[in-house]
């Protein structure tokens, strides 16, 4: 009952928001002219996706791949970016539905297909071997990336990953992921003025509240509004087709890894990578306190400095 309500008051929120001039697309030049940067690269890749991708440090260094989760973009990484590129060349990337990052209509993804695109970039960068860093979402594109693609990889980075079997899981996923889920709530999102999600969720995300700063609202919201970016995630044709992951996927992953968590994390529990960490045969946990779901923002040196001690070892 409580869930039926909330989407009633949510429907009548979506009446009066679809209609307001925040609810609308934003043209990527706009976005660009605000979120670009010198280090801002496009590619064409498959199936018509524009990827926008940042490339820092230099040429000659081992290679980092960064990427975000979802709903993000790849502004997480900079907290890294700032501390890291002198010593690696780092490669942050904008996922299909995210922010520079162009798509087709009625493209449809998974952590599986975003995997190929992190591959097709590698190619083009004539980058050979890496080490793929997934943050949430993005944690299940980097395992799926290592279960394609071992051969490619130095090493492997999961913080906060999405990427544990849920299933049989008690507890409720954020709301925006609840209407996700369904026809009805789907509807709501591809057209209610994502501030009314953005702060909430950014509330969630950071443990430190004071994080949670009126131009990050500002750029999540308007990331959100890039034209097809709300249709494309919100199209329930995402990860069809795309076998789950188990406990026993992970016992096959032979690279080293490095496993990152939150302490307070409240929209991934700290247990899922406990458990990561347990079944997979080469990892390394380390667990943040005072620290929710942004570990590279809200703990950025200590985070940075313990991958870079574990690149160091990987060695």
């Amino acid at each position: 009952m409580h869930w039926w309500r909330a989407l009633g008051v949510l429907a009548a929120a979506f009446g009066l928001a679809s209609c307001a001039p925040f609810s609308r697309d934003i043209p990527y030049a706009t976005l660009e002219s605000r979120y670009a940067s010198g280090a801002s690269q496009s590619i064409e890749l498959s199936d018509g996706v524009r990827m926008h991708y940042r490339v820092h440090g230099r040429a000659t260094a081992p290679v980092l791949v960064l990427v975000h989760g979802f709903g993000a973009s790849l502004h997480t990484w900079e907290p890294w970016v700032e501390r890291l590129e002198t010593d690696y060349r780092i490669v942050s990337v904008d996922l299909p539905g995210h922010g520079l990052t162009r798509a087709p209509a009625r493209y449809s993804f998974s952590a599986s297909s975003n995997a190929e695109l992190i591959d097709e970039l590698a190619q083009h960068l004539n980058v050979r071997r890496f080490t793929i860093v997934g943050h949430s979402m993005g944690g299940a594109v980097a395992v799926r990336y290592a279960l394609a693609h071992p051969e490619k990889l130095d090493a492997l980075v999961l913080v906060a990953a999405a990427a544990w079997p849920t299933e049989g899981r008690s507890g409720r996923p954020p709301l925006a992921f609840q209407l996700l889920s369904n026809p009805v709530g789907r509807a709501i999102v591809r057209h209610i003025n994502p501030r009314l999600f953005a702060e909430r969720g950014l509330v969630s995300a950071y443990h430190d509240r004071e994080m949670v700063r009126e131009e990050v609202v500002d750029r999540y919201v308007d990331l959100a509004r890039a034209p097809g970016h709300r249709a494309l995630l919100s199209s329930g044709r995402n990860t069809r087709g795309e076998a789950p992951l188990t406990s026993e996927t992970f016992a096959g992953i032979a690279i080293n890894t490095l496993v990152m968590h939150g302490e307070n994390d409240r929209i991934i529990s700290v247990e899922d990578s406990r458990a990561l960490a347990g079944a997979m045969p080469q990892a390394q946990l380390v667990i943040y306190p005072n620290t929710g779901h942004m570990p590279m923002e809200e703990a950025p040196g200590q985070s940075a400095a313990d991958l870079r001690t574990f690149l160091g070892e990987s060695r």
